[in-house]
């Protein structure tokens, strides 16, 4: 799973698995749900995310991790 906020556009994007997208759908205003071919949720975009999501900080909870990555522009962060 894969978190990204790209500044430029204001739109968080929670990528939950690899894939394509090969159809979106608006769920509620400023939420989008893309799915891939098989129709499961690979993505979800959050548009203006600055005025509705907390972006300062981020919380994992009971979540099976094997690795855990923190990455700034695609550079790993010690």
């Amino acid at each position: 799973m894969i978190f990204e906020y790209h500044p430029d556009t204001d739109m968080l994007v929670i990528k939950l698995t690899e894939g394509m997208s090969s159809e979106s759908a608006e769920i509620a205003p400023g939420v989008v749900l893309d799915f891939d071919e098989e129709n499961r949720v690979i993505a979800i975009e959050i548009e203006d995310a600055s005025k509705t999501v907390n972006l300062s900080a981020l919380e994992l909870r009971s979540l099976p991790l094997n690795q855990l990555l923190v990455t700034n522009g695609g550079q790993k962060v010690a």
